[in-house]
């Protein structure tokens, strides 16, 4: 197989090589630091897996998955996070992940995970398999989050974590008066009026 580790922090990367070397199956490891650079080697590479970072510095991973579907379908993505589950996997599999790990997971999961994954199987913890089912019932009354844009959903779960507009526009590599923009029309849509009840919407619906 090969392989593209998409990851902006060099030691992250290190460790994901390392476990990948470890593994007989795997012929050829990749690596990028951005969204940009991960679509400019998918383009120029022939890789069985991606293994996609969420947080990255230029753009967020699911839009970068979306993007690497949409001119290459056949290629098998992983989503890494450093979020739990509940925040992140069910997007990135509704917008055409394979499967979903955490970091935390990866030194034990990844290899299992890349071997499911490239032979067309989803990866799905039984705690993720729980949640989808759980979300593919509930389709028809669909909670007020499950309409946000990536870019508004990663604002909602980041200032619901306690991040100011500021230490949010750090996180998203956005200036501040985008991510105020983000605020509003996800304050909009969900009918909200400030942070307390973002934030309080965000923890019963179990986002933060």
């Amino acid at each position: 197989m090969n392989v593209l580790i998409v990851d902006d922090h060099a030691i992250v990367r290190q460790g994901l090589r390392q476990i990948l070397l470890e593994s007989e199956k795997v012929m050829l490891i990749g690596e990028a630091d951005c969204g940009s650079e991960a679509m400019r080697q998918v383009r120029e590479g022939d890789w069985n897996v991606v293994v996609l970072d969420i947080s990255l510095p230029d753009r967020n991973g699911i839009e970068v998955l979306k993007h690497i579907k949409k001119e290459h379908p056949e290629t098998r993505v992983l989503m890494l996070s450093m979020h739990e589950e509940g925040l992140y996997a069910i997007r990135a599999l509704k917008a055409g992940a394979s499967g979903y790990i955490t970091k935390q997971s990866a030194p034990s999961e990844l290899m299992a995970a890349i071997h499911q994954v490239s032979r067309g199987r989803k990866y799905l913890t039984t705690s993720l398999a729980e949640a989808m089912a759980d979300n593919l019932g509930a389709d028809h009354d669909r909670p007020p989050h499950e309409a946000l844009s990536d870019r508004e959903y990663q604002t909602l779960c980041l200032i619901a974590s306690g991040k100011s507009l500021t230490d949010a526009a750090d996180e998203m590599c956005l200036s501040v008066k985008t991510v105020s923009v983000y605020r509003s029309r996800l304050l909009e849509k969900m009918k909200l009026k400030n942070n307390a009840e973002l934030t309080h919407y965000a923890i019963k619906n179990g986002l933060a």
